[in-house]
């Protein structure tokens, strides 16, 4: 325990990120000293709640669109909110969830030398009409002209777009590279049939990375390092995700690789050895194999929810706009390639589609938006004295364990009970939740203590609750 606590405490800039980056403290006191500042309450949230499931309708108003469990969650509990179809307002809960989310991106890709940009959304037609892609995307482009009949298009990816922006940096040398350049901003594809809320949409957030080497050799160990911090990520996020060969479809290159998040709703079918390393996806297997090509074992299908894929593109892009290094010996040299992309979005709903049950949301522990829920007695209970305690005990968290600054919650509505207030607090899965009943009463205060994702409940001190809130990690 006092491992896990020092390491804790050894965290102090990611605290204060957390805390600063919430930016979202404009919350009444609830019986607290103004020397204390302010407590995060939710009867202040900004959340549109359906907790009845009759109530959760589509935008059209018809239940039977509501095709899988983690839309069904994410609406019931105001995570999201339908806008137009494949298009939904994300709410404060999962604004919360999605820059924790990023700022594990951010550590993972910026581990292995990532270098975070930001390119526009807006991309000229004449960039993807030199790739030929233009006409390849098809109908998932979607196309628009400014007032001067110049066409453009909502990018999807941006392949062009950062091949352009290298190569128009004339002087690269071989020794200023590997580049390592991500972004995490909005997409947009036409989607035929949206659906499955923010597992298949028009508009999403995705995190792009796109890799410049200087020889074959080194974008292979480029291509590794990437592919590691990928499945670092997943563990972190405590995710089970497959990586499996797949194919290269309009992106192009010579070699690609999914990541399957293994779920009974994924729309992709992949191939599992459980003898040996290979898995494939089904798309790029002879439709008879039913064979392991490495050991010819017997191969298990299963589904998944693609939330990661992988390209080495070799100079197929760099030869197309010149993005050229300085070799050794001064020659010019088109860049070798890779291209990466996470669905941010994406990860965060099949997150919940695999971890939840059919009635309450369960996050990945880092990306709960809050950890913590307290509820204080019912008004005019006899417990109703305690309501005082659970304040305290706010504050003492907060100061007793930084890394808990802006993450811990307090359910205000003393006018419901206890029970339905726990009731809901299980539905939107705070990962803690903690309650001031009975024993609060006893001296001293004993507080109920709530694991919502293992089922572990123990009564605790004050003292007891900051040295067991002490472990829990966050980003």
């Amino acid at each position: 325990m006092e491992g896990l606590l020092s390491r804790c405490r050894a965290l102090p800039t990611l605290a204060t990120c957390s805390h600063q980056l919430s930016g979202y403290i404009p919350h009444r006191c609830y019986h607290c000293d103004p020397e204390r500042g302010k407590r995060l309450v939710l009867s202040r949230m900004f959340q549109p709640q359906n907790l009845r499931e009759d109530q959760v309708l589509s935008l059209e108003g018809r239940s039977d669109d509501l095709t899988c469990k983690s839309q069904r969650l994410m609406q019931q509990v105001g995570l999201i909110y339908p806008s137009s179809p494949g298009c939904y307002h994300l709410l404060p809960y999962t604004v919360r969830a999605m820059e924790k989310l990023q700022r594990v991106i951010d550590q993972e890709m910026q581990a292995i030398g990532g270098q975070k940009v930001n390119m526009p959304s807006l991309s000229p037609a004449e960039l993807w009409r030199a790739t030929n892609r233009w006409d390849l995307m098809g109908k998932e482009l979607l196309r628009l002209r400014d007032r001067h009949g110049k066409e453009y298009c909502l990018g999807p990816t941006h392949e062009e777009a950062v091949t352009a922006l290298v190569a128009s940096q004339k002087t690269l040398s071989y020794r200023q590279l590997p580049f390592l350049l991500y972004q995490v901003t909005r997409k947009f594809r036409d989607e035929p049939r949206p659906r499955f809320g923010l597992l298949r949409g028009r508009e999403f957030y995705m995190k792009d990375m796109y890799t410049f080497d200087s020889s074959p050799e080194a974008a292979r160990q480029t291509y590794g390092l990437v592919c590691g911090a990928y499945s670092s990520l997943f563990r972190r996020l405590g995710l089970r995700c497959i990586r499996v060969q797949a194919d290269v479809g309009s992106i192009g290159g010579t070699a690609s690789h999914e990541f399957q998040l293994p779920a009974d709703i994924g729309e992709d079918r992949f191939a599992v050895c459980p003898n040996c390393s290979f898995s494939a996806n089904m798309e790029t297997l002879r439709l008879s194999q039913t064979d392991c090509p490495a050991c010819q074992s017997p191969l298990t299908e299963a589904r998944g929810i693609e939330v990661g894929h992988t390209f080495y593109l070799g100079t197929k892009y760099s030869s197309i706009f010149n993005a050229q290094f300085t070799d050794a010996q001064g020659r010019p040299c088109p860049a070798e390639m890779g291209c990466y992309g996470l669905g941010v979005t994406r990860i965060l709903a099949a997150a919940i589609e695999v971890l939840s049950t059919e009635d309450c949301i369960r996050w990945p522990g880092l990306l709960a938006p809050y950890q913590v829920c307290l509820i204080p007695p019912k008004k005019g209970s006899k417990e109703e004295v305690a309501t005082e305690l659970t304040g305290q005990l706010y504050d003492l968290i907060t100061e007793a364990v930084p890394q808990l600054r802006g993450e811990v919650l307090l359910d205000d509505r003393t006018h419901r009970t206890i029970g339905n207030r726990l009731k809901d607090a299980n539905k939107f899965g705070y990962p803690f939740v903690i309650i001031a009943g009975k024993r609060a009463l006893e001296d001293p205060a004993h507080f109920e203590v709530w694991s919502q994702n293992t089922g572990e409940v123990v009564f605790l001190t004050r003292e007891g609750v900051t040295e067991f809130l002490s472990q829990v990690q966050v980003v």
